[in-house]
């Protein structure tokens, strides 16, 4: 059975190692992932959700609802074997690996862990507009953040590909209004210390978001802080994996 076109594997791991799945953040594709999968190595079997309306899925529909995108990751999940699961998300990946986790976890297999990343707490959320803004608007923010490459900005072909996708993303968040719900599983916080969408204390208060254990790290570095931190980032979700998975 091949592998279901939500998930993109980029390194190979042997059979019975935890299974880490990551999910982007707005805008973001599953090859964000593949340095992250590289230095994994064999520890894990590192997968990255590919989310309609980018690269190799372009010409399908975004989808604007976490709960239902994070429906479609669980439905793929099922031809995936039972090998115990992490999920890590950064920024709008957080919401979705949370929103994920829920529903594994009404399902009867809730995750070995939850890692969020870059990310305020549910309960920490602020009104989201950027999808309401014009183009310029948009790209205002995604220079903010500082992780898109500035060529891809400035080319009107690219721009003109992924400014839909990247609406799409933030109209999701906008909509996602369970601010007070929780996990069963354990609950890892990471996030940067120069954050200008995420402060740090909104990032910890993912604290209220879990019935198990809470862990939390601060790295320095703005909201991609874990591009500039590689080699501590996967420090942090390895020792996650071991601890819980």
């Amino acid at each position: 059975m091949g592998r279901s076109t939500w998930f993109r594997g980029y390194a190979a791991a042997p059979q019975g190692v935890p299974r880490l799945l990551c999910l982007p953040h707005a805008g973001g594709s599953a090859s964000f992932y593949h340095p992250l999968a590289r230095r994994l190595g064999a520890d894990m079997e590192t997968l990255a959700v590919q989310y309609p309306g980018r690269q190799d899925r372009r010409t399908e529909e975004p989808v604007t609802d976490i709960g239902r995108l994070a429906g479609h990751v669980v439905a793929a999940l099922d031809a995936e074997d039972d090998r115990p699961l992490a999920l890590f998300g950064h920024s709008m990946g957080a919401v979705v690996a949370f929103e994920t986790a829920r529903q594994l976890s009404a399902a009867g297999r809730p995750p070995a862990v939850l890692i969020v990343s870059g990310r305020r707490a549910p309960s920490r959320q602020v009104p989201e507009t950027v999808h309401r803004r014009d183009d310029a608007g948009v790209l205002d923010e995604l220079r903010k953040l500082a992780g898109t490459d500035a060529r891809v900005l400035g080319d009107p072909e690219l721009l003109e590909m992924i400014l839909p996708a990247i609406r799409a993303d933030y109209r999701a968040l906008a909509g996602y209004g369970l601010s007070a719900a929780v996990v069963d599983c354990p609950l890892v916080a990471l996030t940067g210390d120069r954050d200008p969408v995420t402060p740090v204390e909104d990032a910890l208060a993912w604290s209220e978001h879990t019935t198990a254990a809470f862990a939390s790290q601060v790295f320095p570095g703005g909201h991609f802080y874990l591009a500039e931190q590689q080699d501590e980032v996967v420090r942090a979700i390895r020792d996650s994996v071991k601890t819980w998975a």
